[in-house]
């Protein structure tokens, strides 16, 4: 549980700030990312879908949260 949600964006804004990835490096660390869970059995090309019903629901919610 999260005690101090401000707290926390701000952290994630200035940690935001300090490192700007460029879009191919991020694309790169996604890619060595995919790579290892794969590799750890974590993802396949059977799996790489599921659940993602509740992860959209669970963003959308998440978003209108940080609106309001």
């Amino acid at each position: 549980m999260i005690k101090n949600p401000s707290k926390l964006d701000k952290f994630y804004k200035d940690l935001k700030r300090q490192e700007k990835v460029s879009y191919r490096e991020g694309l790169r660390i996604y890619e060595a990312l995919y790579r290892e869970a794969v590799t750890l059995g974590r993802i396949n090309s059977q799996n790489v879908l599921d659940g993602i019903e509740v992860d959209i629901r669970l963003a959308k919610t998440l978003n209108a949260l940080k609106e309001s």
